[in-house]
């Protein structure tokens, strides 16, 4: 290059630096980048001072997605009329009053800009009387707007499911200006629930379009997404159509037919899904709570009518340690939701203690006397009953799930709740460990003895009663683990045990006694059949015909599925 040509050039490099100096000296703020919210609130600040409809409209479809909380309360100020203007030195700023009101029924000014106080000459907050000030000026075809705007906000909210059960809600009003916003959030939407929620309320919205080109694709898609928020709405539109075939079509008749069988099936599917998943948990309750007394009931033949009020004992003793827990770390944290796990071993020491007590002090001295010592344990049971009752109240008592058995599941739209799931898998264990107990112990080897012979081993040197009682005292701890387990998923009070123990015996003979085998499976038949026949029959009538249907079958085979096999002379 020339030397001329830079020395041409000189002066304009001089003039060049001076302004980007001048440019970082006055603006030191300048090349930051502006936050959603700051760019938000802007927006919103040009709506309002903006004379010009059109434009007022483009800035508020632009607020949607940005979820400011600032901006929204500005919005709902402005629909409502509460949205005023304050002006210093031709500087107009939108602001809004606080709710909070002195003794004259003046507030304080909230700028939408910054959330900042409105401040005085002196630079304190300014304080407003609402019938002084003259709100901004909004008219019902700018209310509209402002409304499809608030509704739209929650398309960005930071919370997932909120966000999905906000874009169902807006699909459900077939508002066929959300559909630019759906679709613009569809474009850049990687979440499957947000993604499938958008073309839920897509389809939705469309379904009801006057074009039948639009509308049979709208009416596909709901049937292939199984779509079962949009079960009344296609059921109006079908009932419509057959009014009105011709106005409809035969192409939206037959679309709306298969979309509505598809969706019937899938809930048809969902809710058997539903009933068998309740059904397993009524049934590990059952499993848990019978287990203790088909081991009781098979190794001394005793007729325990208490056993179901320690299962209220179990209950109880839940409701107990969760009070201490909240006593000592509050209704919330990692503390409190260690308390369950507390109250699981808890209830079964109770429930040992109070079986315990039972046998030692009643039952011990009634073995081979099966009607006196039904009718001692049933009077032992109206007892415990009036105790808690006393203690506790006649009312029932709340037991709250921890933090990690709240919720659910959702599976194809069928919940499976925390509660339920864990009560099956502790189930499953305690049937695990009772067994492990059975046959891998020497008291199991002593238990299984006593069980097929008794007298043959009184002669071998074991001690019976002892074998007896701590038998009892660990059948009851079962219950009492039960009782938690069932505070779980239903109401704890006095006649809790009461609701059990008829479904416990029918687990138990019709299992066979004593086997541990037969109690699992006649617990899941029971349980599983009870919660399908319920909605069909009702509660009493279904529990009934299960009853029936045990009595036609112990007729049949008296000994149960699986008859305990003895060596006593005496069987």
């Amino acid at each position: 290059m020339p030397i001329s040509t830079c020395v041409l050039t000189l002066p304009r490099l001089v003039l060049l630096c001076v302004s980007l100096g001048s440019a970082i000296l006055f603006t030191p703020f300048s090349w930051a980048a502006e936050t959603p919210s700051e760019n938000a609130r802007k927006e919103f600040v040009r709506a309002v001072l903006s004379e010009s409809f059109s434009e007022r409209e483009i800035l508020l479809r632009s607020l949607v997605g940005y979820q400011d909380s600032q901006v929204e309360q500005g919005l709902i100020a402005w629909r409502g009329g509460s949205l005023y203007l304050h002006e210093t030195n031709a500087l107009k700023t939108p602001f809004l009053l606080e709710s909070q009101t002195d003794a004259d029924g003046n507030a304080k000014g909230l700028q939408v800009i910054d959330g900042k106080y409105v401040l005085d000459s002196a630079g304190k907050p300014q304080l407003f009387s609402q019938t002084d000030l003259t709100a901004v000026d909004a008219d019902a075809k700018l209310r509209r707007v402002i409304k499809t705007t608030l509704d739209l906000y929650s398309l960005g909210h930071s919370n997932l499911m909120m966000r999905r059960d906000a874009i169902i809600k807006l699909g459900q009003a077939q508002d066929p200006s959300y559909l630019p916003h759906f679709r613009g959030s569809l474009k850049d939407q990687d979440t499957p629930e947000i993604r499938r929620a958008l073309l839920e309320a897509i389809a939705v919205t469309e379904a009801s379009d006057p074009d039948e080109k639009v509308r049979v694709p709208a009416i596909t898609t709901l049937g292939k997404l199984r779509s079962v928020n949009s079960v009344s709405i296609l059921q109006a539109l079908f009932d419509t159509a057959r009014k009105e075939p011709v106005k409809a079509g035969e192409e939206t008749i037959r679309s709306l037919r298969i979309a509505l069988a598809e969706i019937d099936r899938y809930l048809w599917w969902g809710t058997l899904w539903g009933t068998i998943f309740r059904g397993l948990s009524l049934s590990a309750v059952l499993l848990v709570a019978a287990l203790g007394l088909a081991i009781t009931f098979g190794l001394m033949g005793v007729i325990n009518m208490a056993h179901g009020e320690f299962m209220m004992i179990g209950a109880y003793t839940t409701y107990v340690t969760q009070t201490f827990f909240a006593t000592w770390f509050g209704t919330s944290g990692f503390g409190f939701n260690c308390y369950f796990v507390v109250a699981l071993g808890a209830s079964f020491v109770v429930g040992c203690l109070a079986g315990l007590v039972l046998e030692r002090g009643v039952i011990q001295f009634l073995y081979r006397r099966p009607l006196e010592s039904l009718l001692a344990t049933w009077g032992v049971s109206l007892l415990l009953q009036q105790l808690m009752r006393h203690i506790f109240g006649a009312a029932n008592v709340q037991v709250s799930s921890p933090g990690w058995l709240t919720g659910s599941l959702v599976l194809n739209d069928v919940p499976f709740a925390y509660n339920r799931v864990f009560v099956i898998v502790f189930a499953g264990l305690t049937v695990l460990g009772t067994y492990l107990i059975l046959t891998r112990t020497p008291l199991g080897l002593l238990i299984r003895a006593v069980m097929q012979n008794r007298a043959m081993a009184s002669c071998m040197g074991v001690r019976t009663s002892r074998v007896n009682m701590l038998t009892f005292a660990f059948g009851s701890g079962l219950a009492g683990t039960a009782g938690a387990c069932l505070s779980q998923i239903g109401n704890v009070g006095p006649s809790l045990g009461q609701s059990y123990i008829v479904d416990c015996f029918m687990v138990v003979v019709l299992g066979g006694v004593g086997n541990t085998l037969g109690t699992v499976s006649a617990s899941l038949g029971v349980g599983v059949t009870d919660q399908i026949l319920q909605p069909w029959l009702g509660a009493v009538m279904g529990k009934i015909t299960v009853l029936a249907a045990i009595i036609l079958f112990l007729q049949w085979r008296p000994a149960g599925l699986f008859a305990t096999r003895s060596r006593s002379l005496d069987s």
